[in-house]
């Protein structure tokens, strides 16, 4: 697999006026690899580089290496559990050479925006990790075409067969929370679809309790935000 070119991040100007500090934890292979971006971070006063045993409080991570291997998905991961916050922290990746078949242990491990590591000063750096705090997140357009590839396979490989989506609700979880979301009650849901009462109730109960989700409102409320209805 060759390794992916891209221009600079085009992140906003807008997050140069966040106010709020920024703990960012800073992961590099060598010592003058990381002091070198701790002090371009912490140059800055909206952003604050935290010390090793300070890393649960992180709430970006910046990981600089020339390549990214398991060691850094590793470092990643752990900073990630150990977190204190209720959200674990988003990562900046900085790199020179990034593989598109690690791209999805990437996004696993947090990633949210990846800049190419001799073209990327101080001030995008900055902007970078500044917007990533906000909720922002950058890929190169060439990995966003690698992304939608790799989600398309696993969408025809590994879900599809089994009757899942990309949100992870499946076809028929995906039908009775339209009706819900229409207003409909359980009985009039059972007749539009052919299905029992009891089948529509399973279905409700086995999705909310395998997402976590309290009532129908909640659920309705999250298939919404993930685009599934």
């Amino acid at each position: 697999m060759t390794d992916l070119k891209w221009s600079p991040a085009d992140t906003t100007d807008t997050a140069d006026t966040a106010e709020a500090v920024v703990a960012v934890a800073v992961h590099a292979p060598d010592p003058m690899t990381g002091l070198g971006a701790a002090s371009m971070l912490g140059a800055d006063e909206r952003v604050k580089v935290l010390v090793d045993a300070d890393s649960a409080r992180a709430e970006v991570i910046v990981a600089v290496a020339d390549s990214i291997d398991d060691s850094v998905f590793a470092f990643l991961r752990e900073v990630r559990a150990a977190s204190e916050l209720e959200s674990p922290p988003r990562c900046v990746i900085v790199t020179e050479h990034f593989r598109s078949d690690v791209l999805m242990a990437a996004l696993e491990c947090g990633m949210a925006a990846l800049l190419q590591r001799s073209a990327t000063g101080a001030a995008e750096l900055v902007r970078t990790v500044l917007a990533v705090s906000q909720g922002v997140a950058y890929l190169p357009p060439r990995l966003q075409g690698s992304l939608l590839k790799q989600l398309s396979r696993m969408q025809q490989d590994v879900l599809e067969p089994n009757g899942l989506t990309l949100s992870g609700l499946s076809a028929r979880e995906r039908e009775v929370l339209r009706m819900v979301a229409d207003g409909h009650g359980t009985e009039e849901i059972a007749t539009a679809l052919a299905y029992s009462e009891s089948t529509v109730k399973n279905v409700l109960h086995g999705m909310m309790s395998r997402c976590g989700l309290n009532n129908r409102a909640h659920a309705v409320a999250f298939a919404l935000r993930a685009g599934a209805i």
